[in-house]
C-alpha cells in the first residue's frame, strides 16, 4: 500500500486535473449541481453493484468515480465562494470528531451497537442537526431502504420489541390483514396492508441482523442466474419459452438450483 505522502500527492493531482477540466473540456464546464445529481445517483448504484459481486478491480474504479463527483460539488462550490473541499474535509472531520467521543473524548462504548446508539443521541445535540427522531432519514432513499433505517432509528430511543421473537406475529397479522383485503378485492386496502407486510418483514430482517436490501439484491441475482440458464437451454433445445409448459420450466428451474445457480 502507498504512504499518506503518496496518497495526499494523487489527491492533489486529482484536483489539479478537475480544475483543468473545469476550466477547458466544455461538458466539465458546463455542468451544475442539478446536472450532476442524476449521474452520482447511478454511479453511486454502480459502485453498491461492484460490491454486491465482491469485484476488487471494479469497486476500485467506481470508488473514483463516486469520488470525481463528490469533488466536483465542492469545486462548484468553491465557484460560488459558499465553500471548497477543505470545507468538506473540515466539517467531516470535526462531525467524525464530536461523534466518536469513545476515540477522541472520556465517553465508553465498548460494542458496536453502543457506538450507533451514542452516534444517534449525539446527532440529536448537534447545533444544526435533526431535532426529530426520524428528521434525518432522507426522504429521497429508496422505499426498502427508508424502512430499515426508520426503524434502526426508533430502536435507538428504546421504540422496539422486548424480544426479537414476538416480531413474528406481527408478520403473521399483517400478512392475514393482507390476505383478508385481497379476497375484498379492495385494491388500495390490498396495496397499504401489502406495504405493512413488507415493512414487518424488514423489521425481522433487521432484528436477525439481516440487511433486507443485500438480501434482496442476492435472490435478485440468484433469480437472474436461473432465469438465464432456463432460456439459454430452451434455445439450444430449439425451444420458445412461451411455448413450454410450467412443468417443463420447473424441470430445467430444478436442474439450475442442483447445478449450485
Amino acid at each position: 500500500m502507498h504512504t499518506r505522502k503518496e496518497q495526499m500527492e494523487a489527491f492533489g493531482r486529482f484536483l489539479d486535473i478537475l480544475d483543468e477540466l473545469r476550466e477547458k473540456c466544455p461538458w466539465d464546464r458546463k455542468q451544475t449541481n442539478e446536472s450532476l445529481r442524476p449521474n452520482t445517483i447511478e454511479e453511486t448504484y454502480e459502485l453498491c453493484d461492484a460490491l454486491m459481486k465482491d469485484d476488487k478491480k471494479d469497486i476500485c474504479k467506481e470508488l473514483g468515480d463516486v469520488l470525481l463527483h463528490v469533488a466536483f460539488y465542492a469545486k462548484i462550490g468553491s465557484e460560488t465562494g459558499d465553500f471548497d473541499i477543505k470545507d468538506v474535509c473540515d466539517r467531516l472531520c470535526e462531525k467524525l470528531i464530536f461523534r466518536h467521543p469513545h476515540v477522541f473524548g472520556e465517553v465508553k462504548a465498548d460494542t458496536a451497537e453502543k457506538v450507533t446508539e451514542n452516534w444517534e443521541q449525539l446527532k440529536m445535540k448537534e447545533k444544526d442537526g435533526n431535532k426529530m427522531v426520524l428528521s434525518g432519514v432522507p426522504s429521497a432513499l429508496p422505499s426498502l431502504i427508508k424502512a430499515y433505517r426508520i426503524q434502526d432509528k426508533a430502536r435507538n430511543v428504546g421504540f422496539d420489541w422486548e424480544e426479537r421473537s414476538q416480531v413474528w406475529t406481527k408478520v403473521k397479522e399483517e400478512i392475514g390483514e393482507f390476505e383478508a383485503e385481497v379476497e375484498n378485492m379492495d385494491k388500495d386496502k390490498a396495496e397499504a396492508e401489502f406495504g405493512d407486510v413488507m415493512f414487518s418483514l424488514i423489521n425481522a430482517a433487521r432484528l436477525y441482523k439481516i440487511n433486507p436490501d443485500n438480501a434482496l439484491e442476492l435472490t435478485n441475482q440468484k433469480f437472474i442466474r436461473r432465469f438465464n440458464y432456463l432460456e439459454e437451454h430452451t434455445i439450444k433445445q430449439g425451444h420458445n419459452l412461451k411455448d413450454m409448459t410450467l412443468e417443463e420450466m420447473d424441470a430445467v428451474w430444478n436442474e439450475a438450483k442442483e447445478k449450485g445457480l
